[in-house]
């Protein structure tokens, strides 16, 4: 297993694994599944933010990815981010979920991100929740019925991690 940073030319990959979930499951809440060219996009926009993207490889193939987005436009809000991770369901429940999710947290502290939120649908007794608690997420409220996909409504449970408690911003974002 080796993780790195996402490069362009595992748009097309990240593209399949994430279209697994828009057209098969309520964890993601878009109706249509990105192209490439918009993975390809979002890649760009999260490097020039500072933000980290990393993938995970069993291979030399991605099996996995994992981001850090702006959690809010408003710019009093760029210390805090949230965080999404997805792995190919054929790769999930043998601990690349928990190391990539670490990997991602130290790379979003290096960066100067003080918050990070995981908004988490239909969670349920889902093992996202599970990992993200693990890794200190804490759970800070439920949203109840705020999506409807595939004929239902769905719940948004919301964690969140503290990276600093110190007043001054760090990193590549305080600069």
């Amino acid at each position: 297993m080796e993780i790195r940073p996402a490069i362009n030319a595992d748009a097309a990959r990240i593209a399949e694994i994430y279209g697994y979930y828009v057209t098969e499951t309520v964890v993601t809440f878009d109706l249509e599944a990105p192209s490439v060219g918009d993975w390809e996009e979002r890649l760009r926009t999260a490097k020039d933010a500072g933000y980290p993207v990393l993938v995970v490889c069993e291979d030399s193939r991605v099996v996995g990815y994992a981001l850090v987005t702006a959690w809010k436009s408003r710019p009093a809000y760029r210390y805090t981010a949230e965080v999404s991770i997805y792995l190919d369901p054929a790769f999930t429940g043998a601990g690349r979920g928990r190391v990539l999710l670490e990997r991602l947290v130290d790379e979003a502290r290096r960066a100067g991100i003080r918050q990070l939120i995981a908004l988490i649908a239909d969670a349920g007794p889902d093992a996202s929740v599970a990992l993200h608690r693990a890794l200190g997420f804490q759970m800070i409220g439920r949203m109840e019925r705020v999506g409807f996909k595939h004929d239902r409504w769905v719940d948004v449970d919301l964690l969140q991690l503290g990276l600093d408690d110190s007043d001054r911003p760090v990193g590549i974002l305080g600069s």
